[in-house]
């Protein structure tokens, strides 16, 4: 499926993309529909190099094309968790404002116009804003200590009796999730103060409570119910058991007036992003239906309401994993986005049965971000679509005639001037049998008479895939544009390609998958000839920098590795990582069970090969890959007198996410692999 818009190329000749280009594309947020289904709000962030030239505001777009976006805000901080109310005259956001110490809820009246108005003052972070069914109350979430009356200590220490205690960037602080529902005035403003609904509640005292984990504050998913009489919201109540345990994520309802919540799911299961049938009738959510294996893949399930008895799966054949559902106006049919052989496809289901089916599929690109008018008599669909070679844009699905039309061109002109060629798609079968999928990327003014050297990027995760989109941390063209052809692979344990191909590297957790890289690899010299075999390095992060230190340990084919965010122990991996359990399941057990795999696919066993020149990269505040592997992996390195290079990171996490130190990076790889893929490097 083409792109829908005519996009008109300058005359001027095509140019290899920089760090600058790709930096430098508006990222356009989640697109929300309209309950009408008449407008689109979204949020477009300008990038910059310096803080004080980032924006981050709303702009709203007419659904059906008729007129260009235009901005509703203008503030520095980004408004996130947009929302409509049902009458579709209001949207409600999150951001901090001047004044604020904390981003709060606002209300923008679109009707009325003016600025918007601030509806909540507190002490912590608001998040999360809903409207009720009648537009007279809004809920959302927000942080309290778990012992409020506890005076404030005199010392800096932090203090823990359990686990865990760190999440991505950032140390769990003794507070929990709240919900909250304040009333709102004809004129919109607050009306009192907020009610925590789950105060004094025999829920937030289990010494287990906790919201969903999400890269920076804990999720409750708040959802009205179509009476406005009840919240269902999603909590664990066994997050202290995250050690030793996978611990659940259960749904529960509460009055809109507070009390104790009710449980409507029970066990290990992990549910998520409830959402009520337009005539409340049927309430879905996401289940992560929980197995011995580390990896189940996310699927949508439908409970009758309001009695709420056992959920029926409505996307489980399908055996992809969903990202974004949302119900049709009418109730009948379930769209829903999934992961599927490196895109992200559109998907559809009856609502009566488990009978999923592609509603549109691509061939090129991938769309995210799925959102679905809710009261619209015709079927408004928006998501945003993007491609390794077009950069995000808002785009309305046309179901009708199978085809998707832009809504914006934020990025179309800039993206126009660039030589990007479109990814390659290649497979084979590996030793196991199973099927192979990859991408590649080629350099700009590819000449297929020519000789290119080979660079092999490994994909993190690692239950993730490759996908056909514009990545910024690892941007296929901008590693091409020196002149490279760049290999990425769906290895074995990717997603996208069914529950047990996710599954299969359970017990083999580095060995299998870069096995499938190297044959990739060779399968790609062989097929095409303008790759040239002799000049070959790999890199990647998180999971691809574990690999790569795996490569490090186990084969000499390539020149040079790149090793961000990589283990190189899997003891201290699994010690000091922030997540525990789900990695010792995955080989089997602990390390004292004395599994053979702790000592064959750990890369720090094999130390006394490492010869290969390696580019090492760490965020000092990255607690999901501690800095202590990659100063063991750089002790050993220079131990063995192995050439190498080493970049910490001070104020960065798991991933590069200042301009400045993003384009650092790029450069240092770059230079990197330019110091190794030369011919006349040795």
């Amino acid at each position: 499926m083409l792109f829908a818009a005519t996009i008109a190329v300058a005359a001027a000749p095509l140019r290899p993309i920089t760090h600058e280009d790709m930096w430098l594309m508006k990222r356009l947020g989640a697109p929300q529909p309209s309950p009408d289904g008449r407008w689109v709000v979204f949020l477009v962030s300008q990038p910059a190099y310096d803080d004080k030239d980032k924006t981050a505001d709303l702009w709203i777009v007419p659904a059906d094309g008729a007129a260009g976006a235009r901005r509703l805000t203008n503030s520095r901080a980004p408004e996130t968790d947009v929302t409509w109310s049902a009458d579709s005259g209001r949207v409600a956001f999150a951001t901090k404002r001047d004044g604020d110490e904390v981003a709060q809820i606002y209300v923008l009246d679109l009707a009325q116009g003016g600025e918007a108005q601030q509806i909540t003052k507190m002490k912590k972070s608001a998040r999360a804003p809903q409207f009720s069914p009648d537009g007279s109350r809004l809920a959302f979430v927000s942080n309290v200590p778990r012992d409020p009356d506890a005076p404030t200590p005199k010392y800096r220490a932090r203090v823990y009796d359990g686990f865990p205690i760190r999440n991505w960037d950032h140390w769990i602080e003794p507070e929990s999730p709240r919900l909250f529902v304040v009333a709102l005035g004809p004129g919109g403003q607050a009306v009192g103060e907020p009610r925590d609904l789950l105060a004094g509640s025999k829920l937030v005292q289990l010494p287990g409570y906790a919201g969903r984990t999400t890269d920076s504050a804990a999720a409750l998913d708040p959802e009205w119910s179509p009476d406005g009489r009840e919240i269902v919201f999603v909590a664990s109540t066994n997050r202290n058991q995250a050690a030793f345990s996978f611990t659940g994520l259960q749904l529960f309802r509460v009055s809109a007036y507070g009390g104790e919540p009710q449980p409507l799911t029970q066990g290990l299961d992990q549910y998520s992003h409830p959402r009520f049938a337009p005539d409340g009738r049927t309430l879905y959510a996401q289940r992560e239906a929980r197995s011995p294996k580390v990896y189940n893949p996310d699927n949508v399930v439908a409970f009758d309401w309001p009695a709420a008895g056992a959920p029926r799966d409505l996307t489980a054949p399908l055996d992809r994993s969903v990202s974004d559902f949302e119900p049709s106006a009418d109730g009948r049919l379930l769209y829903f986005l999934a992961e599927d052989e490196g895109r992200q496809q559109l998907f559809l289901t009856s609502t009566d049965r488990a009978a999923p089916k592609s509603a549109l599929a691509l061939d090129r690109g991938s769309f995210s971000n799925l959102g679905v008018a809710a009261n619209s008599r015709k079927p408004v669909l928006v998501a945003v679509w993007e491609s390794a070679t077009n950069p995000p844009e808002i785009v309305r699905i046309d179901l009708a005639q199978r085809r998707y039309v832009p809504l914006t061109t934020f990025n179309t002109a800039r993206s126009a001037q660039l030589d990007l060629p479109p990814l390659q798609s290649f497979e084979f079968v590996n030793a196991r049998g199973q099927r192979i999928q990859s991408f590649i990327t080629l350099p700009p003014a590819f000449d297929p008479q020519k000789k290119y050297p080979l660079f092999v990027m490994m994909h993190g995760g690692p239950h993730i895939m490759f996908s056909d989109e514009f990545m910024i941390r690892w941007n296929y063209h901008v590693y091409a544009a020196p002149g490279y052809v760049v290999l990425m692979t769906n290895y074995r344990g990717s997603t996208g390609f069914g529950e047990a191909f996710a599954r299969s590297i359970q017990g083999d957790p580095l060995k299998g998958p870069a096995d499938d890289i190297n044959a990739a690899a060779d399968e790609a010299i062989r097929r095409f000839p303008f790759i040239d075999g002799t000049r070959q390095c790999a890199g990647g992060a998180s999971y691809g920098g574990h690999l790569s230190n795996w490569m490090q340990a186990s084969t000499r084919r390539y020149r040079c590795l790149v090793s961000h965010a990589g283990l190189v122990n899997l003891e201290s991996q699994w010690a000091t990582s922030d997540i525990v359990y789900s990695r010792e399941v995955n080989l089997g057990g602990p390390p004292w069970s004395d599994l053979p795999v702790w000592r064959e696919q750990n890369p720090i066993t094999y130390a006394a090969n490492f010869a290969t020149p390696v580019l090492v990269t760490i965020g000092e505040n990255d607690f999901r890959v501690p800095l202590n592997n990659a100063l063991e992996y750089w002790t050993t390195l220079k131990r063995q007198q192995v050439p190498s290079r080493l970049i910490v990171f001070p104020d960065e996490n798991h991933w590069i996410l200042s301009g400045e130190d993003s384009r650092f990076m790029y450069g240092e790889v770059q230079a990197w692999l330019a110091k190794y893929l030369q011919p006349d490097a040795e």
